[in-house]
């Protein structure tokens, strides 16, 4: 009897003993277990935006060029949960302000690697929008770091602000298209290369750009024109405005009338039909124009100084009257922050290369040193 209660206790104490240890194993393993992913919600304060955005409806909708999502983070891998409108968008990935690749986002809902693998240290994250708005919105959502995560304050706010209006020029239209054919494919399109985005970055100053490919001031290549759509959030959405006191830039450049200057002479076109019946407008319409759209920005922006720029296509080939035009609508506002400044024809076909981009903006350069005080 002894030895079967002998066998019984040693038994027990086994059981338990394993007991024990599966639950101390189990402690063990959650404790060596990775940390959870540390989710950020797009209304988070240290996630840095730029651009006309609309966050309304429960996520940041990015509509304009140039458009950017920024995050300074530790950790070894940063996600961002998009969906796009069309599946027809380009973002640069810029991480660290050292390496970049371009992200295609989908139609469906879900999170992106950005960066993955990264060292134990300081990093930042940028989402930079190449494409322009025809393409369709993207919707952020927020941000997911993993490996020991931790979120870092934003950078200081740049001191100095810009605000460009444009067209193709601006957008930097076709601007990776090396045969020169001006493809319309999205992937063709960079905003990053334009001569704004140069600029901007030379002068490391906030950029909000309003621009869309064959916009004109009079007349577009499509029904809608700049004096309707400037004010807008949303470019498709009348009721979508634009709130001027969220961003005061130091410096507005109107780079306009390229488009103008062919479609005057197309009276078979809807739009011309449309906009102006049966006869191009006069010079001196044109002149109205222009003036009355530089009136309407100077209007949001009393005193702030504004350049009214062409180039580098045929608007300005020698002989040509548009700069003559900007000329004229300038002079007639009588009002010394408010300068003229024609990029000289760059004698090639076709929308701006990147090497013209960098002239372009290489010019505007040193236009604004010798001239803006700021």
């Amino acid at each position: 009897m002894f030895s079967i209660f002998v066998s019984q206790l040693f038994n027990t104490i086994m059981k338990l003993t394993q007991a024990f240890l599966v639950v101390i194993m189990g402690f063990v393993a959650v404790g060596c277990s990775e940390p959870q992913p540390l989710i950020i919600n797009y209304t988070d304060t240290d996630i840095e935006y730029s651009g006309r955005l609309d966050s309304t409806a429960g996520k940041v909708d990015m509509f304009w060029s140039g458009s950017t999502v920024k995050l300074n983070f530790k950790g070894r891998t940063v996600s961002a949960l998009l969906q796009d409108e069309r599946g027809d968008n380009y973002y640069n990935v810029i991480i660290d302000q050292d390496s970049m690749y371009v992200l295609r986002p989908d139609t469906a809902k879900h999170y992106y690697v950005l960066a993955s693998g990264l060292s134990n240290g300081n990093h930042c994250v940028e989402l930079f929008k190449r494409t322009e708005w025809d393409r369709g919105k993207t919707s952020f959502y927020g941000f997911k770091l993993e490996g020991e995560p931790r979120i870092l304050a934003k950078d200081e706010e740049k001191k100095r602000k810009i605000e460009f209006y444009g067209n193709s020029i601006t957008a930097g239209y076709a601007v990776e298209d090396t045969t020169g054919k001006d493809r319309p494919d999205s992937t063709f399109t960079n905003h990053y290369l334009s001569y704004a985005a140069i600029t901007a970055g030379h002068f490391d100053a906030q950029r909000h750009t309003i621009c869309k490919s064959g916009i004109g001031i009079t007349i577009s290549w499509f029904p809608m024109i700049m004096p309707e759509i400037y004010d807008r959030v949303d470019p498709e959405d009348p009721e979508s405005q634009w709130d001027f006191s969220l961003f005061s830039p130091d410096l507005v450049v109107i780079n306009l009338f390229q488009n103008d200057s062919w479609l005057v002479n197309m009276p078979e076109r809807e739009e011309f039909k449309t906009n102006f019946g049966d006869s191009a407008p006069s010079d001196e319409e044109l002149v109205a124009a222009y003036r009355d759209f530089v009136s309407e920005i100077r209007a949001h922006y009393p005193e702030n100084d504004i350049i009214c720029m062409l180039g580098n296509m045929d608007a300005t080939r020698e002989g040509s009257k548009w700069p003559g035009l900007v000329q004229s609508a300038v002079d007639s506002l009588q009002d010394d922050k408010i300068y003229t400044y024609f990029q000289p024809f760059k004698e090639t076909g076709g929308h701006p290369s990147v090497e013209e981009q960098q002239i372009m903006a290489d010019g505007l350069i040193q236009f604004i040193e010798n001239n803006i005080e700021w």
